[in-house]
C-alpha cells in the first residue's frame, strides 16, 4: 500500500513547513489527488489518520480534492478529460493522447495554529 508512504512524506513536508512558518498544529488540510496519480483517495485517508497519531496532523481534518485526468489530442487538437489513462478521445475516438493533467498528488491548502 503505497497510500502509507505517501502519507509519511506529507507529514515530513508539514513538520519541514511548520519549522520553516512557525506553527504547531494542522487543523486542516486539503490534498489534491490527480485521477492517474495511482493513489486511492479512500486509502489516503485512511493511512493519513494512522501516520498522523502523534504528529502536529493529528486529528487534522484530511479532505481530498480530486483532479480529473486530462490529456492533448493530437488528432483533433483539443485538450480533453479522460476517466481512464487509456481512454480515446471522447471528441474524435482518436487513442493518439498526450496526458497533460491528473498525475499529480499534492498539499493544495492548509490551515493552521
Amino acid at each position: 500500500m503505497h497510500e502509507m508512504s505517501l502519507c509519511e512524506s506529507i507529514i515530513t513536508v508539514l513538520e519541514a513547513e511548520a519549522a520553516r512558518q512557525s506553527f504547531s498544529r494542522v487543523k486542516h488540510i486539503w490534498v489534491e489527488v490527480g485521477a492517474f496519480s495511482g493513489a486511492e483517495p479512500e486509502s489516503m485517508k485512511f493511512c493519513f489518520e494512522a501516520v498522523s497519531r502523534g504528529t502536529l496532523a493529528e486529528k487534522a481534518v484530511f479532505e481530498i480534492i480530486t483532479a480529473p485526468g486530462q490529456a492533448c489530442c493530437f488528432a483533433c487538437g483539443d485538450t480533453v478529460i479522460l476517466n481512464e489513462r487509456f481512454d480515446p478521445c471522447p471528441r474524435c475516438g482518436s487513442h493518439q493522447l498526450q496526458v497533460t493533467g491528473g498525475e499529480d498528488l499534492r498539499i493544495r491548502e492548509l490551515e493552521v495554529d
